[in-house]
């Protein structure tokens, strides 16, 4: 029995995009690739810090500089470089035994490796060398906050980069001058003022070339092969996030004060009953929210009343006081006064109460 035409007779288990000229499709499991790009670049950065840069970055990014900006090529093929930072051991054991079989391939002259001296010293870069002394911390960005009732900022402090300098030899192996030639005026023409520069985690770091070295050998048995060897300086710096410090800039404290609703006989004017107390009123016009007072006398302050006022802090010699409680300020002491306003383009008033100790 023949089957009706309108039958499909085969099924496609794995249907093309919906939308074809999206490479991977658009069906709301898969995303086009331009998509994913730009996802990947509003989360890669995601926080005002900077990203940890450490001994395992740096390797990672010289391996890089080799293999992107040392690119050589002989007779139309390039040369290889083995994707991986070995040591002096590890380029002991591949030395002796460069010959050998591994599970995927044979390693196949001509090739690059690049090898790193394990002693890191401390680094020589001016730019990072004893600009804060003792490891304190420095600040690094202020960033707006927002907790759903209130606005604010943070500070973040960051130490200063331990710079330190990492040695690296780069060494090429093959069995024809031609191939060590190409290498050689790549290098050169790289290094041509002596210093070229790497990118790890955004940052630029130096490299510097300090020396090449032959160390071919001839083996009477076999046909020689040469070996080159390139030695690179990377002055490069440690950052560890674990010593990121994030800080709130202000603490606010709620003060709330209560009034009697009871009507009140105004005083008398004249002398007022304890002359020792003096109510300053402190006005902080639109776009300024801070204050200092210069001291010639001996006195206990403490805030009275507040307008247009969120929060405000005192410090005294630039060292902050609970405003919770009664202050005292010497002769020849400096008060700051800081508002947070509830409307930044409008006058705030605070009103000091000073009372005078003798």
């Amino acid at each position: 029995m023949a089957l009706p035409k309108k039958v499909k007779k085969s099924l496609n288990i794995s249907p093309g995009p919906i939308q074809g000229h999206y490479p991977t499709g658009y069906n709301g499991i898969t995303t086009p690739n331009r998509r994913k790009e730009l996802a990947n670049l509003i989360t890669e950065d995601g926080t005002y810090l900077p990203k940890s840069v450490l001994h395992a970055d740096m390797d990672r990014g010289m391996l890089d500089f080799v293999e992107e900006q040392l690119k050589t090529v002989s007779s139309g093929k390039k040369i290889n470089v083995i994707d991986r930072i070995l040591t002096l051991q590890r380029w002991g054991e591949l030395a002796q035994t460069w010959k050998f079989s591994t599970k995927d391939k044979n390693v196949e002259l001509p090739f690059i490796v690049v090898v790193r001296n394990p002693e890191v010293q401390y680094g020589t870069n001016p730019a990072l060398q004893y600009t804060i002394p003792d490891r304190k911390q420095f600040h690094y960005a202020k960033v707006p906050t927002w907790d759903g009732n209130r606005k604010g900022y943070d500070i973040y402090t960051i130490p200063q980069p331990v710079p330190v300098d990492i040695t690296y030899d780069v060494k090429i192996i093959c069995n024809r001058m031609r191939e060590l030639n190409n290498f050689n005026r790549v290098v050169l023409q790289k290094f041509t003022s002596r210093q070229a520069y790497t990118f790890v985690k955004g940052h630029y770091i130096p490299i510097v070339m300090n020396s090449i070295g032959d160390e071919s050998k001839i083996d009477t048995e076999e046909r020689r092969y040469y070996q080159q060897n390139y030695q690179f300086q990377l002055q490069g710096f440690l950052l560890d996030e674990e010593e990121f410090e994030v800080k709130p800039a202000i603490s606010r404290e709620l003060v709330m004060f209560g009034f009697d609703s009871k009507e009140r006989q105004k005083e008398p004017k004249g002398t007022p009953k304890n002359p020792d107390k003096i109510n300053t009123k402190l006005t902080f016009d639109a776009g300024n929210d801070e204050l200092v007072l210069n001291y010639d006398y001996k006195v206990n302050i403490s805030a009275l009343r507040i307008k247009n006022v969120i929060a405000y802090e005192f410090y005294i010699n630039d060292v902050q006081h609970n405003i919770n409680e009664v202050l005292m300020i010497n002769p020849g002491d400096k008060l700051t006064i800081w508002v947070d306003k509830d409307n930044s383009n409008a006058p705030a008033t605070l009103t000091l109460q000073e009372k005078l100790i003798y």
